[in-house]
Formats: structure tokens, sequence, C-alpha cells
């Protein structure tokens, strides 16, 4: 079957707003569609891409929608590692990646209160563990199928370390990473040349790729979901027919306020992922009854605060703080973290509530360094706020002395009092930190972090980012500050990647209604619906390796569908 010609890529900058919510209510299929296909897929980015792609190869004819004028969403900012265990080169390898040891390695982790080995879930749902069975068992073919299609030619990382590698239950710490092959060594531009990829592969194999197009609401046609209708970037309703499914693959809900405010468990500003990613699907797939899952978690990391207030749509999350001789303080000058943790987890520091005082001590920190790691640790990869010169640096915060760095950190802060219940520095603040600085390059000048064990476990290392080489030292993470300036400083919060919770799907990626029935005809692939992740972030690509392996499954339980024919999907002679 040969699709449309996909609409030229020349549509306005300006993405479709979202009429009144009660505007996403189901229509019916009573009117002509503008365009019919066999599978729509709704969103462009990491998710919506390999499903449109995996669609196309079955023999479908497959409609792409995208809210933005362009494609890639989210993962065309990340680094598109991808998570993929018992993967081929890792077999060819002689790595050993058993499906028991890798379901009790997810399962610790998604619920360390309810983990049991001895239990036939380990502890988990059985929702939970029946997805994560099936994230064993696509992730590998997957991503074979997208590189041999030459869709998403990749380069093994058979060294990179799993995120928690030391604990006994990860029986395979390393070996589990995939990147694009055409990535940066450094793997930070996995994204980008990924997401090309992919999108001039469906381009190649006849995906109707349609941009600047927002889905609104379903069609349904005697209880099945038979298309969409969709706001054109002039404001135009669009309406589209799917013979057989539509798959949703457009992303969490990071940038819109109130949905972050009434289902995260942190007081977050906001985060890297795609500006687009506004909770659209949650709206869509309410009124058909869809069950929810896992909406207080989300896929979380450090971000520079000023960034993301701004919701500067470059914003990257800190997945590596850079610099050895650099701490975090709060606002005392306390040092009050390991720095170089993984930043899933660096960033639950920021939202440690204080009941006693009824505050977020630790909402904002800032990052202090000094001019070694400013000349040694400079880049622009990873989202650090060490950068070299000649790129945007108005993060960055100046002082040729501590005295005259607090002075400005306390005049920066000034700006942001109206969104941090009017964050100030302690007048101690001068004191504290050099107190914190000497105990710090105590501990840098032994190379053992009494407090916070900074440098001590695989990941640490390997995302410590570039110093200076010292040889002979024994914790390459740490080197003692200066004792003169100038210093530098950023202010510092905990943001998302992307939230990681929405309509519950099954291991076909069906939508689930209340009663956990497939809702006929609708499927979800992504941070769109829920993960099975519950708490965790396994390892570096365990978002993006998941994904893929459920847009496997949706584009196969998608092609099983009945073909739906009626007049109620033929296209409008317009």
């Amino acid at each position: 079957m040969v699709a449309a010609t996909p609409t030229p890529r020349t549509a306005p900058d300006a993405v479709p707003t979202r009429p009144a919510r009660e505007s996403a209510a189901p229509a019916t299929g009573e009117l002509p569609a503008d365009a019919v296909a066999d599978v729509i897929v709704v969103g462009g980015g990491g998710g919506g891409l390999p499903a449109a792609l995996y669609s196309r190869w079955l023999g479908n004819e497959v409609l792409l929608l995208e809210k933005a004028p362009e494609l890639g969403g989210t993962a065309k900012k990340a680094a598109f590692w991808y998570w993929v265990p018992n993967n081929v080169p890792m077999r060819a390898l002689g790595l050993v990646d058993e499906e028991p040891d890798f379901l009790r390695y997810v399962a610790r982790l998604a619920r360390p209160t309810s983990y049991d080995p001895a239990s036939p879930t380990l502890g988990l749902s059985q929702w939970e563990y029946d997805m994560c069975r099936a994230i064993y068992e696509s992730a590998s073919p997957a991503a074979e199928l997208l590189a041999e299609k030459g869709a998403l030619e990749y380069r093994h990382c058979p060294d990179v370390v799993d995120y928690w590698s030391e604990l006994p239950e990860d029986k395979a710490p390393t070996g589990r990473v995939l990147v694009p092959r055409g990535a940066r060594d450094t793997m930070s531009d996995g994204g980008a040349v990924g997401v090309a990829s992919m999108a001039a592969a469906a381009e190649r194999d006849g995906v109707d790729i349609r941009v600047s197009h927002r889905v609104q609401r379903l069609v349904l046609a005697d209880g099945a979901v038979v298309g969409v209708e969709a706001t054109t970037a002039d404001g135009r309703t669009r309406r589209f027919g799917a013979r057989k499914a539509v798959v949703f693959a457009t992303g969490g809900f990071t940038h819109d306020l109130d949905l972050r405010r009434n289902f995260l468990h942190t007081p977050v500003y906001g985060g890297c992922a795609a500006l687009t990613n506004e909770g659209d699907f949650l709206a869509i797939a309410g009124p058909v009854g869809a069950q929810l899952r896992n909406m207080n978690y989300a896929w979380m990391c450090p971000v520079p605060l000023e960034r993301a207030v701004s919701r500067d749509p470059a914003l990257s999350g800190m997945f590596s703080v850079a610099g050895d001789s650099t701490i975090f303080v709060d606002k005392t000058g306390r040092r009050v973290v390991n720095e170089k943790l993984q930043y899933n987890e660096l960033a639950q520091k920021f939202f440690s509530y204080d009941g006693a005082n009824g505050e977020y001590p630790y909402l904002v920190l800032v990052q202090i360094w000094d001019q070694r790691s400013q000349d040694h640790s400079a880049s622009d990869e990873y989202g650090r706020q060490i950068v070299p010169p000649g790129t945007d640096d108005s993060h960055v915060i100046r002082g040729d002395t501590l005295e005259a760095l607090a002075d400005a950190v306390a005049d920066r802060l000034s700006r942001y009092a109206q969104l941090t219940g009017g964050l100030t520095l302690d007048p101690g603040f001068v004191p504290t930190l050099r107190q914190s600085i000497a105990r710090f390059n105590g501990f840098a000048e032994r190379g053992v972090d009494e407090d916070f064990h900074r440098g001590e476990k695989p990941v640490q290392l390997l995302f410590n980012g570039p110093v200076k080489d010292e040889p002979g030292r024994a914790n390459p993470t740490m080197w003692p500050m200066s004792s003169s300036g100038p210093y530098y400083a950023s202010l510092i919060t905990g943001g998302t990647l992307d939230t990681k919770g929405g309509p519950r799907t099954n291991t076909d990626a069906q939508v689930l209604d209340d009663t956990g029935t497939p809702i006929t005809g609708l499927y979800g692939v992504g941070n769109c619906v829920a993960s099975p992740s519950a708490q965790a972030y396994w390892a570096g690509g365990a978002t993006l390796g998941p994904i893929i392996a459920f847009a496997y499954r949706a584009a196969q339980a998608a092609d099983r569908e009945p073909v739906r024919e009626s007049h109620q999907l033929t296209p409008s002679a317009s």
C-alpha cells in the first residue's frame, strides 16, 4: 500500500492551542474524514516515530500527526541512549542477561518497599510485572528491526554501567545501552541523530507525516476509536479516520502547571521536555474511561532554575554535574548532597520537606565552582552549568571573592522571590560556606568524602564529566577548591525530563478502561501513558528502551485489529 504524499514541512511556527478542556470529549464517526489510514500515530518523537515505522513495515497505511512544527519532541533534545536488556551485541560478547535476573533488578528498584524475591511477581503488581516482562521480551527485537531497516543503526556501549550496578540483583551491570551509530563519542547528541534517522526512514517508506496538527479529541463509532480530530496552526479542525487503530505517543504533562501541581509529589518548576508536552492525552482519554496509573512520579534531573521558570525551549537537564572543585550548598552555605549522584536521585534532594519549619529548604541550591573547574571542566554537553566561552552563560553568577559571589547570588535570588517563597541567603552564608569548602577540601585531599561518599559508585564516575588530569589521585570526582577567586555559581533546582504517568495500558499497549478492558482501537506508548517503573530510573536509556519495546508491540497488536470499513471513514471531497 502506498501512503498519501506527506505534507510539506513549511508549517507556521505557532503550535495550535487547545480550546476549553471540555472540547476533548469524543466526537461521533458520522462525518466524513479529511484523510483515512490504517493506523494513525499521534506524536512524532521517540515513541511515535518507531510506532509509525513498525506499523508501516507491517504493510499498513500510516498517518503521523505531530503537534509541533517539526518532528522530534523531547527525544530530539535527549542523549538518546536506549536501554535494551539481553541485546544482540551483549550476547555476542558473552554477557549473560537472563530474564529472571533482569526482573529482580527492575522490581527491586521500582518498588523497594514491597520487593520480595520469593513472590511470583517479586512484590510488583501483576500489571507491573507483566509490563516489565514485555520490556525484556521486545526491546531487543525492536532495536534490531530499526537497525535492520536503516532507521536507527546503533553503536553498542559495552562498558556503560546501569545506574545501580552495585546492587546484587543486577547480574548484567554493563552492556545494555545502545546509542545511535552516528552520535558523538560522548553520546550527547544522540537525540538529534536518532530522530533525523527515523524521520528520514519514515519519509522514505511512505509514512504520511503532518506537522502542526494538534489532536484534540477521539472519533468514536460503535464504541470503537475510529479516528481523531485535530486543530491546525490556522485554527481549522481536521478529521482523520483510522481503519484499525490510533496510537498516542504525545509525551507527558511537564508543561501543564495545573497537572503538575495536582499529580506530582514534588513542587517542580518545570523541566526539559518539549514545550508541547502538556498532558494532552489525559484530557483526550479521560472521556472514554481510561484509568490512570503512576501519576505521582516523573523522570527527574537537576535543572538551572532560571531557564526552567522561563520555559527555555532549549533547556537540558543536568545529566552530568561537571567539575571536581565544585559543590552544592543550601541557603545557609552548608554542603548538603553528593553532587555526583545519578541525576534522577540527585533531583530528589531538592524536594526534601522540613515539617518543623513548613518549607522545602533545598528547593533551590547553589552550585559553586572555582577557576580551575572553569578552565578544565567547561562543556556544552549534558546540561552542565560550567560552560565554555562563547556559549550562553546567562545562568552563571560571578564574584572575585566569596563575599562578592554571595552578594551576586543574593541579587539573583531576589529576582525569583515570588516563585521561591521569598528565598534569601542566611546572614551567616559566607562564613558557613568557608567552613563547607574547608571540610570538602580536606575530603578531596584524602580522596574520601566522609559526608556524602562522592565518587564511590561506578555511575558517579560515568557522569563525572571532564576534569583536569591529576595522576595518582584516589578520587577523580574531587579536588580542593581554590582559596582565592574568581568564583562562579548557578542556581539549581529539581525538574523533570518528563512525567511518567497516564492512562494504563496492557502489554500490547492497548489503553484500558476502568474495568481493565481494552478500549477498542486505542493505544498508547511512551510518557503519555503509565510506566511500570514506578519510582525507578533503572539506567541510562531506561526511558527510550522500554518506549521502543512498546512501540513495537503496539504496532503488532494494531496490525491484528479488524479493518473497520464504513461510509464514516470515507475521505471528504475536500
